[in-house]
């Protein structure tokens, strides 16, 4: 299921564009962490998981491990500051690599950094599992606004837009396509 462009949109990323954000970001985990024997990638869902999939294969074709035991899901959807405004969400799973999270350097992967909202919640749930040694962060993209002061370690892409402008993440896994571009908001959502 391919969703169409909407009107007045430009795609920004395209397939390449993003796997080569993913190969850089790859490497610049590993050089900051001096390998990957003590890492978990966690993705936030929906789109970060599948960004924590491809990432976390990568790290493993470069050091020969088992992607499988690098990756996990953490779902923040109970940690959200926003349940109020929007009740009706299904909680999703949270599964953590066979190692746990505790004395590892956990790296966050989302989507799209804006408000810094999303992550403050990561990091309120990933403390109720334990006792990582580090937290990092990496986004495909970060497109400023924050609202509270948490910033990527790891960026594939800064995209300065304004605030009536949408970041849409498309991805195979979830959309059918490999995607991200910027779209005008419609209305007032």
């Amino acid at each position: 299921m391919t969703a169409a462009p909407t009107p007045g949109s430009r795609e920004v990323l395209g397939p390449q564009e993003i796997s080569r954000a993913l190969i850089r970001i790859a490497h610049e985990v590993l050089e900051r962490n001096a390998g990957a024997e003590n890492l978990a990638v966690l993705g936030i869902p929906t789109r970060g998981l599948p960004l924590a999939r491809r990432l976390a294969a990568v790290i493993a074709d470069v050091e020969g491990v088992d992607a499988q035991a690098l990756v996990g899901e953490l779902d923040v959807t109970m940690y959200r500051d926003d349940l109020r405004r929007h009740p009706t969400r299904t909680i999703g799973a949270t599964t953590l690599p066979a190692g746990g999270v505790d004395d590892r350097v956990v790296v966050l992967v989302d989507d799209v950094l804006f408000s810094g909202r999303t992550i403050r919640a990561a990091m309120d749930a990933l403390a109720d599992l334990g006792r990582p040694s580090a937290v990092q962060l990496a986004v495909l993209v970060d497109r400023g606004h924050r609202e509270l002061p948490i910033r990527a370690d790891y960026v594939g892409k800064n995209l300065p837009t304004s605030r009536t402008e949408k970041v849409a993440v498309r991805l195979v896994e979830v959309d059918g396509v490999d995607s991200v571009r910027i779209e005008n908001e419609e209305g007032d959502r």
